[in-house]
């Protein structure tokens, strides 16, 4: 089958010799059970080579599988590809083939292969030396025959060197590498895939297809587009349906592009110790979420830390001092008599030895002439003039004490 029969099957427009290098050698790996690694930005059409790979391939007729690695819980990961026994964890009513065993013979197409975590690319190592993998809850080996097509937009070697992907899984799935050039290195390409997705908004919604000026052309060439072919088609999409006019000029085009073209790729975080670049939305915000939860632990001890001298503090204050007296000299005890009100007040007059009560912490700036203004408000009133103080009884009548306002 020539390259052109295959782009008019799967829809490819382009003849970029990048582009087409890439399906040629897909066409020639098809009929091999060789390993494939497609390596290219988001959004650049990784997925189609796949499909062609296997359609092309003895295995045909068998089941073909696309899945997104990233997508895939890290709890529920190995139970989905390699399936699980019934009971092995809540909610498995029933065993479970998984994608290898469902595809046994067929193809799967692991995309975003760099996101998955290390204990599952250690099963998926074993899978792929000597098809064998071992359910979730289960104890039985089980075999199958499954033909691995990867794809990821992470930089590889830098995870690698960064630990979050085994150096020999990467071998293993890249016995045959593939690199799809981003949309911004494939030319007049990209008038061609405007136009493809302008006529396809025009079939869609039957209005008339929106068309480029010559200057308008340059502009579409020189721009970086970072999100690629997604984002071409999602900038024809919204320029065919927001723009009164079907024909496209320079100023009118850009009027829907960024302003920022030489944007290709997401922002290189820096750490305080050396470089470190994340390729993913999802690697930033486990760092966020890191260094969020460091900050919450320190800020737990430091509470913890305040709490326990505020504790000893107040336990020295409050502690109250209990003198040995000799047994030989305590009093018999009498009969508790109720206190009266006007019994009450002599206590508080005849009290001479403050206790070791803490006291309110206006205290410290309540002088003299504040307490006798606080009488004098309440018309001598002490009851009433130590609850606008914010002190007990005790406390004021030791103040008057001190103060000689008796």
């Amino acid at each position: 089958m020539d390259l052109q029969t295959i782009k008019q099957r799967y829809n490819i427009v382009g003849n970029c010799e990048a582009l087409n290098h890439v399906l040629d050698v897909a066409l020639q790996v098809a009929p091999t059970n060789l390993s494939v690694l497609i390596v290219g930005e988001s959004g650049v059409g990784k997925e189609i080579i796949p499909r062609v790979i296997h359609d092309n391939s003895p295995r045909r007729r068998e089941k073909y599988f696309a899945i997104n690695c990233g997508s895939i819980p890290e709890g529920t990961i190995d139970s989905e590809l390699f399936g699980h026994v019934k009971g092995s964890y809540t909610g498995a009513i029933n065993d479970s083939p998984g994608y290898f065993g469902a595809a046994d013979k067929g193809t799967l197409f692991l995309d975003e292969v760099g996101e998955l975590p290390l204990a599952t690319q250690a099963r998926l190592l074993r899978v792929l030396e000597n098809g064998e993998y071992i359910p979730v809850g289960a104890t039985e080996v089980k075999k199958t025959n499954v033909r691995i097509v990867a794809a990821t937009n992470v930089n590889i070697q830098r995870a690698i060197s960064e630990g979050r992907f085994r150096e020999d899984l990467y071998y293993r799935l890249n016995e045959v590498p593939m690199q799809i050039p981003p949309l911004r290195e494939r030319g007049e390409d990209i008038v061609l895939l405007f136009r493809l997705f302008a006529m396809q908004m025009a079939e869609e919604y039957r209005m008339d297809k929106v068309v480029l000026t010559d200057e308008a052309k340059h502009v579409l060439m020189r721009y970086k587009w970072p999100g690629n072919i997604r984002q071409l088609k999602n900038i024809t999409r919204q320029i065919s349906v927001l723009s009164p006019e079907r024909t496209i000029t320079a100023d009118m085009l850009r009027n829907f592009i960024p302003q920022d073209q030489e944007t290709t790729q997401l922002a290189t975080i820096h750490k305080d110790s050396g470089d470190h670049s994340f390729e993913n939305e999802r690697e930033i915000l486990y760092k966020i979420l890191f260094e969020l939860r460091g900050n919450v632990n320190e800020m737990r001890h430091e509470m913890s830390q305040l709490k326990k001298r505020l504790d000893d503090a107040q336990g020295s204050i409050s502690a109250p001092q209990t003198p040995s007296v000799p047994t030989t000299q305590l009093a018999p005890i009498t009969p508790i008599q109720p206190i009266t009100p006007a019994m009450e007040d002599a206590m508080a007059e005849e009290y001479v030895e403050p206790e070791r009560e803490p006291e309110n912490l206006n205290l410290s700036t309540i002088g003299r002439q504040m307490l006798e203004k606080a009488l004098e408000r309440n018309h001598g009133n002490r009851r009433m003039a130590a609850q606008e103080l914010g002190i007990s009884d005790r406390t004021l009548y030791r103040r008057l004490k001190q103060y000689g306002l008796e």
